[in-house]
């Protein structure tokens, strides 16, 4: 069950404490300088960071934006980034999808991934010829661990006429092993375009067993996978559901597709992040939670602050790791940069361009909620 309930603005742990020290051990003081730089930018956080940090926060944010100009850079921010970061120095903001389009497409020298590793090789993979920096080496993804390249090249021998499809929450040798990506915006279309390609009725997705239980219930393709799944998303239940229904009467909840499938058949919304967020400025409920990483509520929040967000807080403990002093000392170092071997970028491209190359869809699809959960043949890893 997910941790709290009504944790309120700001989840209690998301960030170190910082006191002014914070700053000052780095040689940058909240001056005059630094307040003509940041304070217009304070009203963006105010819900997240209190009057008495903002003074410690400042001169970090007015050091990486003034490193960004002065290196050519850009800060590419997943969701799940704390306001801090997702607010104050993302230059591009969004869920899997919205940033390795941006990653393919962005006129920098230098990007840094605000996310986890396979995030930033993501990056890499799209732009080879930019540097790519993540600002903390143990900024991981429990479902990228699940699975590798040789469990997939393992995979491909025992199943050779399916095709396989990989969640971009993989490395870039698990990528490199499969025929095309996705994403939780696109996953159902692509399970349905690479079928028709091969002429298959049965398609492999890897590595989020609930990902592909739930993309199972949308499509009438029949599909295999891989037993992973993201720490966070798993935490939730459908007693987590029912219980927020008890304690909130009409309150709306929207679900991620990573969760479990009894939690997308008794919530009101299913999609990813990008469609949560589309889902929360477009229908303006009166109260609404989104059962994902906790920081997402918090940025949806500071967008749509009509809505009253009840929120459960489930922290991904992988993305807690980028924090803005490391940002910094990554831009100021450049430090920490990803790096991927040649022939493996270049298939892995292969299975990225492959989605990519889909038709861009409108708006990210819903996932029909109400569904009875279906089982699938799950792949054992022996």
């Amino acid at each position: 069950m997910a941790r709290l309930i009504d944790a309120g603005p700001g989840c209690p742990t998301p960030t170190p404490l910082r006191g002014t020290a914070v700053a000052e051990e780095t040689g940058l003081a909240y001056d005059e300088s630094v307040k003509a730089k940041t304070d217009h930018l304070y009203p963006l956080v105010s819900d997240f960071i209190t009057p008495m940090e903002w003074p410690a926060v400042a001169p970090l944010v007015a050091a990486i934006n003034d490193l960004k100009a002065e290196k050519n850079a850009v800060i590419l921010a997943h969701n799940y980034m704390t306001p801090d970061i997702f607010r104050l120095v993302g230059d591009f903001r969004g869920d899997s999808l919205q940033l390795a389009r941006e990653a393919a497409n962005v006129d920098a020298d230098i990007i840094v991934q605000a996310g986890v590793h396979f995030m930033a090789e993501t990056s890499k993979i799209l732009a080879p010829s930019k540097t790519v920096l993540i600002s903390s080496l143990e900024a991981g993804c429990s479902l990228a661990s699940s699975i590798t390249g040789q469990d997939v090249r393992l995979i491909k021998e025992r199943y050779p006429n399916y095709p396989v499809v990989t969640y971009v929450n993989t490395t870039a040798d698990v990528k490199a092993e499969c025929h095309i990506t996705c994403t939780s915006s696109n996953a159902a279309q692509v399970v349905e375009a690479i079928a028709k390609e091969w002429n298959s009725d049965t398609v492999i997705l890897v590595p989020d067993q609930y990902l592909a239980k739930n993309v199972a219930a949308q499509t009438d393709i029949r599909i295999m996978t891989w037993p992973g799944a993201c720490e966070v998303h798993e935490l939730f239940s459908a007693d987590d559901v029912e219980a927020l229904r008890e304690a909130h009467p009409g309150v709306v909840i929207l679900a991620h597709p990573e969760c479990p499938p009894d939690v997308l058949e008794s919530a009101d919304f299913a999609g990813s992040t990008a469609a949560l967020a589309n889902y929360v400025k477009d229908e303006s409920p009166a109260k609404v939670v989104l059962l994902t990483e906790c920081s997402m509520s918090d940025n949806v929040a500071a967008e749509n602050p009509g809505v009253d967000f009840v929120r459960p807080c489930n922290l991904c403990p992988h993305m807690k790791r980028i924090t803005l002093e490391n940002i910094l000392e990554c831009l100021t170092e450049m430090q920490h940069e990803v790096t991927i071997e040649e022939s493996v970028r270049v298939k892995a491209k292969a299975a990225i361009d492959a989605m990519l190359a889909l038709p861009k869809m409108e708006n990210p699809l819903a996932f029909e909620t109400g569904l009875a959960p279906m089982e699938i043949e799950v792949i054992s890893p022996s």
